[in-house]
């Protein structure tokens, strides 16, 4: 186990004018500081600018990928995490373009690394979205953790200063998701140093 915190990143998926993702990321960005075993970097995509197209030959085809200069900040960050966590809507049963195109663009920066979800929605809490995004993660050769932090009806949970009105049972899932990405983190992390990840594509 590494014997400082492990590198977690926060990444706030959603865009869109008006969105509530930054509510419920700070929200998680206090339990994990809380937590103690973190050093938190939160990540709003809103920051960077991530073009939908691609190159011609994909990042995951390239040993050191070209990417737009304005994406360097966002790949250094991601690289240096240890553990992940999305925090995500559900659009159409399904994540937001921004944060598939955020993925696309990287690759060598998920494997072997564990990946945990925070999903909101209307309906579902965003559990439509988490398991598309698990298979998207799997294809990378990342470790998504089982438990997750839900929020069906976001919009009746939370007070207007971005508050829980209810907070016992979202602060409990949310340790068990953190425990559970500390193991796989710290045990993941010591891996990648002593065992370099190997892949033929």
């Amino acid at each position: 186990m590494p014997s400082e915190r492990l590198n977690l990143a926060v990444i706030v998926g959603s865009v869109r004018e008006g969105r509530f993702g930054p509510v419920v990321a700070n929200w998680f960005v206090e339990q994990a500081e809380q937590h103690g075993e973190f050093a938190v970097d939160l990540i709003d995509l809103a920051d960077t600018d991530i073009p939908l197209e691609l190159p011609s030959v994909p990042p995951a085809m390239q040993p050191d990928p070209l990417r737009p200069s304005g994406m360097a900040d966002l790949t250094r960050r991601l690289k240096a995490a240890d553990a992940v966590v999305v925090v995500t809507p559900d659009y159409n049963r399904s994540f937001p373009a921004s944060l598939k195109a955020a993925i696309d663009w990287h690759y060598t920066e998920w494997r072997a690394k564990p990946i945990g979800f925070v999903g909101y929605s209307g309906a579902s809490g965003g559990l439509l979205a988490i398991e598309n995004l698990r298979q998207v993660f799997n294809e990378l050769q990342a470790h998504t953790v089982r438990d997750y932090v839900s929020f069906p009806r976001y919009y009746l949970l939370f007070s207007p200063d971005g508050t829980l009105l209810d907070p016992e049972g979202p602060e409990g899932a949310a340790k068990v998701m953190l425990d559970q990405l500390l193991w796989w983190g710290s045990v993941l992390h010591d891996a990648r140093r002593d065992r370099p990840y190997v892949t033929s594509q």
